[in-house]
């Protein structure tokens, strides 16, 4: 008997037609994604519903746009395994060996890997994060110290320029902050993060500088997974080989560029959209940032303009019905976070509930696999985004809300740049302990080394060459 398969404008085709490449999928990177994608989403759902075929820059993939149907892959590990593994074009040799996104997805590291080697790999990820990520833990605060006084020493540079003027903040804060994050977790010696976390950048964009940018960063990375095995710290890589004594020198290294990704380019659009939000936005963002509750002020961004829009691939396990279509094993399935929040069901009940909805929403994933570094991420932004309202008396867009300059790749979306008229607080004494802000987690750092460790951080960072490109924008202008 023939399967048959929906399509969103009620007809159907026979088994022997329903392979994702004989839809005739559209591209979905067109200029019209790269301006408005809530638009692209809609025409997609409108035509095909929950899931739709379409072209990832000549490759045929599954784009689920519904929220129901974003959970049930996402929380099903068995029936949409992660791993290239288990995409069968991939294997059957019909993915270009320059595809543009394979750089980024042949990475494999804790978010893309499948199989038996995940389970014991997540732990140690769990383990490693942990002392990072809880707010009782040294290291934490050491962490929040560090990212207060990289923020404040940020916010100070902007105000060379002067009390009052004209200043890009995605350039000059949201972009540097998290990587001088990842840096401190990193371990990495003096400023040699610069580089890798600006290849990191490239990777993420997947333009044509992707593959080269992947290799330096790789190797840098496995020169300092190669310290760290030599003299372990107390950094994120030490503590990674210490929970997982097996991994080598490659594939920490792995695992590193996974973290690079999750607290750079992530946190910098997430600090980045949230300015947006509280400066354009409607009244219960204004009110909620005013009253101090960053993280819920974040959750409510999110929602609207969540940064990680797409996440990597799952692979159907075996045919499986999914909106109105029938995905066949091994079809690439991705899971649009952005398109789900939009979906009219999700979106309807997150309107008048919103106790809930500020907690439902997949920015960091659902189910067994949801990102590791998610609490470190949101600590790393609530910072930065607290910081920003507390040193700036006042900010404003310079640009309307509808010409801000957009970027989008296959996996994100932020701003290219966030230009701002600012007023200035007075400056305050160097930062050496986090913020006071009790919604933000806690008390100040009192751990003896913390203060020294930030002084340190901030003599070198003062001569690396991101500073000094800092410094270059203040003096043009910029």
């Amino acid at each position: 008997m023939a399967v048959e398969s929906q399509t969103g404008e009620g007809g159907s085709v026979d088994a022997d037609d329903r392979r994702l490449e004989a839809l005739d999928p559209q591209p979905l990177l067109t200029r019209d994604y790269e301006m408005r994608p809530s638009l692209v989403y809609e025409r997609l759902r409108q035509r095909h519903g929950a899931v739709a075929p379409v072209d990832l820059l000549g490759v045929p993939a599954w784009l689920v746009l519904g929220y129901k149907e974003s959970l049930e892959v996402l929380q099903d590990d068995d029936g949409w395994p992660k791993g290239l593994e288990n995409w069968r074009a991939r294997s059957e040799g019909r993915v270009p060996a320059d595809w543009p996104l394979g750089p980024s997805l042949e990475v494999n590291h804790v978010l893309i890997q499948g199989g038996a080697g995940y389970k014991p790999l997540r732990t140690a990820w769990d383990t490693a994060l942990r002392p990072f990520q809880d707010p009782r833990h040294a290291q934490a605060k050491r962490l929040r110290a560090a990212v207060t006084a990289c923020a404040d020493d940020l916010i100070t540079l902007v105000g060379q320029a002067g009390g009052t003027g004209l200043a890009d903040l995605s350039a000059q804060f949201s972009r540097p902050l998290p990587l001088m994050a990842a840096s401190h977790l990193l371990g990495f010696p003096g400023s040699q993060g610069d580089d890798a976390l600006m290849d990191m950048w490239r990777v993420l964009d997947a333009g044509p500088d992707a593959e080269p940018a992947l290799e330096r960063l790789l190797a840098a990375l496995a020169d300092l997974a190669a310290q760290k095995l030599r003299t372990p710290g107390d950094d994120f890589p030490s503590y990674l080989l210490a929970a997982h004594p097996g991994l080598t020198l490659d594939e920490l290294a792995r695992e590193l560029f996974m973290l690079l990704g999750m607290t750079s380019d992530h946190v910098g659009i997430l600090i980045s959209n949230t300015v947006v939000e509280v400066l354009s936005g409607e009244g219960s963002i204004r009110a909620s940032l005013s009253a101090g509750m960053v993280r819920e002020t974040m959750n409510r961004v999110v929602m609207r303009k969540p940064p990680l829009v797409n996440f990597v691939p799952r692979f159907a396990a075996k045919d499986t019905p999914l909106g109105n279509y029938t995905i066949r094993a091994g079809d690439p399935v991705w899971v649009s976070s952005a398109a789900a929040h939009a979906d009219p069901v999700f979106a309807g009940h997150a309107a008048t509930n919103t106790t809930v909805s500020t907690r439902a929403h997949l920015s960091w994933g659902a189910g067994r696999r949801q990102c590791p570094a998610r609490e470190l991420a949101s600590t790393v932004a609530a910072v930065g985004v607290g910081r920003l309202f507390e040193r700036f008396t006042d900010l404003e867009l310079a640009l309307p809300v509808d010409q801000l300059p957009w970027r989008s790749s296959p996996f994100m979306r932020g701003l290219r740049s966030l230009p701002v008229r600012y007023t200035l607080a007075p400056t305050p004494e160097p930062s050496t302990t986090e913020p006071a802000e009790t919604d933000l987690a806690g008390e100040a750092s009192t751990e003896p080394g913390a203060a020294g460790s930030v002084a340190r951080d901030r003599s070198a960072r003062q001569r690396s060459s991101l500073w000094r490109y800092l410094t270059g924008l203040i003096r043009t202008g910029r």
